[in-house]
């Protein structure tokens, strides 16, 4: 199932997506979805961020060849860094190279605290496509990856939440910058999976419906310029589509 949240002349609404049309559901995350009676067509749907999340985590030293010492870590991105799908980044300059990262986001769908391997997905609404954009060269003075994370529009989500993803470690990734392909990978490229990160972070943290945990970016880090066109394609997903401003 696919849950989305358009804009409609009312305000933001999330809608479940069936033959084309978006109907337009209450809460995503309740057990049994109640329908308001309302629909959008899919070619008129304007889509926002999927969740409005409270927390935004990302998983540090998750990429293919990644040669630092530490183990798995996590770090908090700020939720006014979120945008949805067509929303421009506007690329901070004169602070180094901006890196899109296509990776994998996990929707939390209730509250998650001490996950284990057997249970972890068990808490999952499902997952969306997120670009973790990066002033890469701020790495290296702010290692608490504030400065670098920190831009306008700098963590995209959408276009929509998959709730039946066959296996989130088995996903391919792939970014293309202007049509162009740029990276072609995938979860099976991550060094701790999507388990070992929900159970990391949940040992440490209680997180709640709509909270996003970022998975990691397994060699799908590209360069991009302002006047670039991003998409993030993650298998059995979609594409995220991003202009850089």
């Amino acid at each position: 199932m696919r849950i989305a949240r358009i804009q409609t002349a009312t305000g933001p609404q999330h809608a479940v997506e069936s033959g084309g049309i978006w109907h337009h559901i209450i809460d995503p995350f309740e057990g049994s979805l109640r329908y308001t009676g309302g629909a959008t067509p899919h070619s008129e749907a304007m889509f926002l961020a999927p969740v409005r999340p409270a927390v935004v985590l990302g998983i540090g030293h998750n990429r293919t060849l990644n040669d630092h010492p530490l183990p798995i870590q996590a770090w908090h991105k700020s939720v006014h860094t979120v945008a949805g799908p067509g929303d421009a980044i506007t690329a901070v300059r004169g602070q180094g190279t901006v890196n899109a990262e296509g990776e994998l986001a996990v929707v939390i769908g209730r509250t998650a605290a001490s996950l284990t391997v057997e249970n972890a997905l068990e808490h999952v609404l499902g997952y969306t496509c997120v670009n973790d954009v990066t002033n890469v060269d701020q790495n290296a003075v702010d290692e608490r990856n504030f400065q670098g994370k920190s831009g306008v529009n700098y963590t995209p989500l959408g276009p929509w939440i998959e709730t039946q993803l066959p296996d989130p470690e088995k996903v391919s990734i792939d970014v293309y910058v202007n049509g162009a392909a740029k990276a072609a990978s995938g979860t099976f490229n991550l060094p701790s999976t999507v388990v070992d990160c929900l159970v990391y972070v949940t040992s440490w943290l209680t997180l709640e419906p709509g909270d996003v945990v970022m998975t990691g970016a397994p060699a799908t880090v590209v360069p991009v310029e302002p006047g670039d066109r991003v998409d993030i394609v993650v298998e059995g997903i979609g594409t995220l589509s991003s202009l850089v401003a």
